[in-house]
């Protein structure tokens, strides 16, 4: 597969569900929000119980294409740009990104320290126990990425050999179970962001990262030396429009709320709903994943 083909995949392998994970627990320490990323300004009041009109957002930035850093230092991304449609245009409400460590980020809303979650959040079992999800408006895969040189070119190659991955992420989670299935004959390197794992990759640290399908994506195109492992997996298995690569996983990306913010959070669904129906969604969607 040419390597600008990856992102162009996306397109049919991360269909949209219903309104349709990042990924893990996120359900770490205490973390304080970090530096605070781009304000868009529009009139607004105290709804919702917002200081200001403002909706606070936590997220694990960069991880590209959902949020990250263009050279000139302007926050942007499909996260970014979901938000921009339903706070801003949908709700008439300003927002604020907050960067915030993943591992950590569940604790820091139940804190507190910021009002929702968006940071391509996995919608599951053991999150919902600590958060309320909104609607899916995502669907990825876990992935795995090799470099061009190596033996890797299955799941079965993955035995025995090291592996990077996100803390607290369900690539961590998908890897972790990789490894139970292969009787612990499987390595795992974690790092604190993405771009951790993706630099051991480049620099033979590891063998190979697993991580989402989109994030993973994104890298192997800016690399001559990086490619997916090919086969079917988990979106085969569970008959979605599986992508050329191998698939570990299948998941459903959700904006978490703290669980007393319902009010708060079925407005957003409307909202969601709204973009969607709009067509604005899809226009956003092209503008990240078109490849």
């Amino acid at each position: 597969m040419q390597r600008r083909e990856y992102l162009k995949t996306v397109g049919a392998g991360a269909a949209v569900v219903g309104l349709a994970g990042c990924t893990g627990n996120g359900d770490g320490g205490t973390g304080d929000g970090g530096d605070g990323g781009d304000t868009t300004t529009t009139e607004s009041g105290g709804q919702y119980g917002l200081e200001d009109g403002v909706v606070t957002i936590g997220s694990d930035i960069p991880y590209r294409p959902f949020e990250y850093r263009t050279t000139s230092g302007e926050l942007t991304g499909f996260d970014v740009g979901i938000a921009e449609a339903v706070f801003v245009e949908e709700m008439g409400l300003e927002f604020e990104f907050q960067k915030t460590a993943f591992s950590s980020i569940i604790a820091s809303l139940n804190n507190g320290n910021f009002r929702v979650i968006m940071s391509a959040m996995t919608i599951n079992e053991t999150r919902a126990e600590r958060v309320d999800f909104s609607e899916p408006y995502f669907t990825a895969y876990q992935t795995v990425i090799v470099r061009t040189d190596s033996d890797i070119t299955s799941k079965e190659d993955l035995r025995g050999v090291s592996v990077g991955v996100q803390r607290g992420t369900t690539g961590e989670g998908a890897a972790e179970g990789l490894k139970e299935e292969f009787g612990g004959e499987l390595e795992l390197q974690s790092y604190d962001q993405i771009t951790g794992a993706f630099d051991a990759l480049l620099n033979g640290q590891v063998d190979a990262v697993i991580n989402d399908n989109t994030v993973n994506a994104e890298f192997a195109n800016q690399q001559d030396n990086v490619e997916f492992i090919e086969g079917e997996g988990a979106a085969a298995e569970q008959g979605e429009n599986a992508p050329p690569y191998l698939t570990l996983t299948v998941e459903n990306y959700g904006i978490a709320f703290r669980q007393d913010d319902d009010e708060f959070r079925e407005a957003v669904n409307e909202a969601l709903t709204a973009v969607r129906e709009s067509g604005r969604y899809d226009e956003i969607y092209g503008e990240y994943f078109s490849g």
